[in-house]
């Protein structure tokens, strides 16, 4: 029952205070002749202004009884759009930004980075460390193993412009994920696209497509090297293995680096056996660079898997843009014919108006 004669301290009370305001104005405005009911309706205590503060801790208070009575203070408003706590504004701001987040963009950028910076460093130390085993093992002179110098150099520079590219590449790609999140969900008003952005991100795929075929090439490229030192790994491993038996010496066992194609034949020793093999697969150059070749080639393999994530999220971002786009052009439509017909309602209205 709403007891008027109660103070607010109640959600009921509140509530009979919300429906008797309701009565008094559907009184004020559609029965003009009333007046005296809703000035006998204004006489009551419990028709006071009640603040929305006030309401919630009084629904609390209804919802969470105890035995002790439940005292309110009144919260004052505060201006604009913050909470009187405090807490609800700031609490929404960030369930917005958080939803603004493009997280599998943000992902795959993560994993471009690190694959690219896998490849490009690792790839840089083991290559300058594969020339110093050149030069002191297999090749003596330099003009046999010159070519390969200019080339090994012009790898370093190249791979200077893959990371630079490809820095620039992500944060360009995670930028776009983040407009497109923004725009199909609406967050920072209404959704407008255009055909140059649509265009934009047909682009980006196209593009992206490209540079995964051109990374699954260099992810090949890059197995190359790590074959061949794992040859020269296990063949030292097996003269390791026969220095117990005296009948098969190990000075037999030889790694020729000239067929590979990556020295000319002519080149002076350009094979190394026995324990001169052995002591090269000892030194710290080899075991750097064989192992900094598996983590370049690792890179490289991440990189392709990054490529492949951000083309399934483009395709499906451009997607998700064109269906929009024909939503907008839909609602935009509709709404122009829902004015249209209120136009000619409004007319119509008017004109019955004029003949009465």
């Amino acid at each position: 029952m709403c007891d008027l004669r109660q103070r607010h301290d109640t959600w009921e009370s509140l509530l009979c205070c919300e429906v008797l305001g309701m009565i008094e104005i559907v009184l004020f405005y559609q029965f003009p002749q009333l007046i005296g009911v809703s000035d006998a309706l204004k006489t009551i205590n419990c028709l006071k202004v009640i603040t929305r503060p006030e309401m919630e801790i009084g629904r609390y208070h209804w919802m969470y009884r105890s035995s002790r009575p439940h005292r309110y203070h009144h919260v004052p408003a505060l201006r604009g759009n913050i909470s009187p706590l405090g807490i609800q504004g700031c609490f929404e701001c960030c369930i917005k930004c958080l939803g603004g987040v493009p997280y599998a963009s943000l992902v795959a950028t993560i994993l471009c980075f690190s694959g690219v910076a896998l490849f490009c460093g690792c790839g840089h130390v083991a290559l300058t460390g594969t020339v110093s085993i050149l030069e002191q093992h297999f090749s003596t002179t330099a003009s046999d193993h010159a070519l390969l110098s200019e080339v090994i150099q012009l790898m370093q520079y190249v791979i200077y412009g893959i990371a630079s590219f490809f820095f620039l590449y992500g944060i360009i790609l995670l930028a776009e994920g983040f407009y497109t999140t923004s725009a199909v969900k609406e967050l920072h008003g209404e959704f407008k696209t255009t055909a140059c952005g649509r265009c934009i991100s047909g682009m980006f795929v196209f593009l992206t497509y490209v540079l995964g075929v051109a990374w699954l090439g260099v992810f090949g490229f890059s197995a190359v090297p790590v074959f061949m030192f794992y040859n020269i790994w296990s063949t030292c491993e097996v003269i390791k293995s026969l220095q117990t038996n005296v009948t098969v010496p190990g000075d037999q066992i030889c790694v020729d680096i000239r067929q590979y194609g990556i020295i000319p034949w002519t080149a002076v020793p350009g094979k190394a056996c026995g324990p001169i093999l052995e002591n090269i697969c000892n030194t710290n150059e080899f075991y750097m660079s064989y192992h900094l070749f598996i983590v370049a080639c690792a890179g490289a393999g991440a990189t392709v898997i990054a490529l492949i994530h951000f083309l399934m999220i483009l395709s499906s971002n451009w997607a998700y843009l064109k269906d929009a786009s024909k939503m907008q052009a839909y609602q935009d439509i509709k709404a122009k014919e829902e004015q249209e017909l209120q136009d000619i309602q409004s007319r119509s209205k008017e004109q019955l108006n004029s003949y009465t």
